[in-house]
């Protein structure tokens, strides 16, 4: 499924104003779409805001010094979110929107929906989809040049961001020759990749490498080594001094073990129950998985959550994952 790029701009000539919006543990990919397509935006003279549910996560804050992105509850309140306009980017869930789902809903607003997700909810939006898309930060790309507008560095660093981290720093199969035309656009215009890579991946606190280190600690494999799995409780975030934000990507360290063809992570959430996140380097649906407990995402990548302890939640998801691999590998158990 393609963007149909015209519908999107005649669409977007008819606001003046816009809030933009993301989900809730924003990643590089939600954050960078959203302060490049502000730019975008603002470079066709729209008003233009971003509110997201969650704060920024402290490490990636460099996209972000001057603090342009608000947090609903905290530098706004629900009642001043307004515009002609949501633009929501990077999901299509209204689960994954948090405390914002409630405001969309409350506002006489028109909403948009910019996003690289195979699955989607009814949430009362244009879509504008591409699940093709190895980031949304390409997308944004791509509506800046629907929108004739030049692409300046304020877009290209936030969008650079988004697509290096969504594919892995371009090593996960989504990656296209594409995907390297864009980055040398986004290069060619004032972005210095050794820079963004030095701010995501070597400016890590103490606590970050001590969680993983218990991430690490107790990776648990299956089914000969094909299918690893760990978990983080919120025990752990004041036993290492980590933030929540630091199990982002943490999965990935377990597929460096040779063998594996699927991962699962459990992170406890702060208010109770897990978030889930799903791996695969073989033809297990990592969607299909996460749609079975009301998640999404795509067939490499997914995420979902469940309520309970720790127990519950290994004892739901483990034998489900388990069962789908073997017989995505053709096995049996």
């Amino acid at each position: 499924m393609s963007v149909n790029w015209k519908a999107f701009v005649d669409q977007i000539r008819h606001y003046e104003s816009f809030v933009l919006t993301s989900h809730i543990r924003p990643d590089c990919d939600a954050l960078g779409s959203e302060l490049a397509m502000a730019e975008v935006l603002r470079a066709i003279g729209k008003e233009v805001r971003i509110v997201n549910a969650h704060r920024t996560p402290p490490a990636l804050q460099f996209l972000d010094p001057a603090g342009r992105i608000d947090v609903l509850g905290d530098s706004i309140e629900p009642e001043d979110v307004k515009a002609d306009c949501i633009m929501v980017l990077d999901t299509s869930a209204w689960q994954q929107l948090g405390d914002m789902a409630d405001v969309i809903r409350g506002l006489r607003a028109d909403r948009m929906v910019l996003d690289h997700h195979v699955g989607e909810d009814d949430l009362g939006a244009t879509m504008y989809k591409d699940y093709l898309a190895e980031a949304t930060g390409h997308l944004v790309v791509q509506a800046a040049d629907a929108c004739k507008v030049p692409l300046t560095r304020a877009m290209a660093f936030p969008a650079f961001a988004a697509i290096a981290t969504d594919t892995g720093w371009f090593r996960f199969g989504s990656v296209t020759s594409e995907t390297y035309r864009v980055i040398a656009r986004l290069i060619d215009v004032g972005v210095v990749p050794a820079e963004i890579y030095g701010d995501l991946y070597e400016r890590d606190t103490l606590g970050r490498l001590k969680l993983r280190g218990l991430v690490l600690s107790r990776t648990t494999a299956e089914l000969d080594g094909k299918l690893v799995y760990t978990y983080v409780t919120k025990e752990d975030f004041a036993a290492t001094g980590a933030l929540p934000s630091d199990t982002e990507d943490a999965i990935n360290l377990t597929l460096a073990i040779g063998g594996t063809e699927a991962a699962v992570i459990m992170v406890e959430q702060l208010k109770g129950g897990f978030k889930l996140s799903f791996r695969s380097r073989c033809a297990l649906d990592c969607n299909e998985i996460a749609k079975h407990f009301n998640g999404g995402g795509h067939k490499a990548a997914a995420g979902a959550f469940q309520e309970g302890t720790l127990h519950d939640v290994q004892g739901k998801v483990l034998p489900y994952v388990r069962e789908a691999l073997a017989k995505a590998l053709g096995e049996k158990i």
